[in-house]
Order: C-alpha cells, then structure tokens, then sequence
C-alpha cells in the first residue's frame, strides 16, 4: 500500500466515525438542500439513495421530482462512469452494485446537477469518497460537455482538513450540511 493510499484509508476511518455519529444524532440537512435546488428548477438532476449512514437527500430529491427530472446513480461496472436512471418518488426499486437501491426500469437521463454523496469533504471542494473512482470519471465527463454543478451533501462533521487528494480528483462547487451551505471560488 502506498503512503497517498494509507493516508486516504486513515482519513475514511476518522471521517466514518464521525458521519456515524453524526447519524445516530439524527441530524438533517434536507432543508437546505432544497433551498439550493430551488434554484436550479427544470434542470436535470442526479440524487443518490442513502446506505448505510450517508446523510438523506430523499426529501430533496422529491420535491425536485415535481418540478423535473431526477435520477439515481446506476453501476455498470468497475472502472466505468456512472450512468443515471430516472428516479419518481413511488417508483419500484431493486438491489443494484454495492447494496444500492436503484429504479427497477425507467429512462436514463444525463444530469447536469449532481447531489454527491462522499465519506469526507474540505472547504476547497476537496472530496473524498469510497475509493472506487466513479463519481469522479464521471464528473470529468459530464464536464468535458458541459457545465455540471456538483454540490457535496454531508453532514457538517464530514469536514477534514489536508484531505490525501490526487489530480483526477473531481472538485465539489458546493457543499450542503446541516449547518451552513459553502460554496467555492473558483
């Protein structure tokens, strides 16, 4: 295991721990979630159905549900980006990679928002996630097309000073916790 490797491990145990804590506490930020997404009505979207104790953005991505579309990360493999299948709050869900749960059938969509979930975050934009890569080859696509807004969702005790970060590491424009909405300069 590399030095980069062993400090990223080290830094995802200490983030867990406190999103656990932070999750038995029973902390929200689904309000202000939606406050920001107010403002991006009509625009396709990706959200992400929460595992284990991933802070929920369900409440959010409903009311974005009324006003257009939403959809949820679909994995096709490793090394692959994701891809996004459309999400409506009722729709029949089934066990995809990894235990998440994703829309049984439905049409895919190609989000120009993306609500990312991530183990720790920075208040540069620094993300850090499972170690699997996807959200970031799959942010570096959307973006070779377009602008694509990638707001991180956390709870606020995620947060981590001098995260292990590498080059191909896809920066977050906001962050949303419980406490406060940072957005980045850039």
């Amino acid at each position: 295991m590399t030095d980069l490797e062993q400090r990223k491990q080290t830094v995802r145990k200490a983030a867990f721990a406190r999103r656990q804590q932070a999750f038995d506490a029973g902390l929200s930020s689904s309000a202000q979630l939606s406050s920001v997404l107010a403002g991006y009505r009509c625009v396709p979207t990706a959200g992400y159905m929460a595992m284990r104790t991933e802070i929920d953005p369900t409440p959010a991505m409903e009311e974005v549900a009324a006003h257009g579309p939403i959809g949820v990360p679909v994995i096709l493999g490793a090394g692959q980006p994701l891809k996004f299948r459309v999400w409506e709050p009722d729709c029949e869900m089934i066990e995809g990679e990894f235990g998440a749960c994703i829309p049984a059938t439905g049409d895919w969509i190609e989000p120009e928002i993306l609500i990312v979930p991530l183990v720790a975050f920075d208040r540069k934009g620094g993300r850090l996630g499972y170690g699997g890569g996807f959200y970031d080859r799959t942010l570096e696509g959307l973006r070779a097309k377009r602008p694509t807004l990638a707001i991180g969702f956390a709870f606020s005790a995620q947060e981590a000073d001098d995260l292990p970060l590498e080059a191909t590491d896809q920066p977050l424009d906001l962050i949303v916790t419980e406490a406060e909405v940072i957005e980045m300069s850039r």
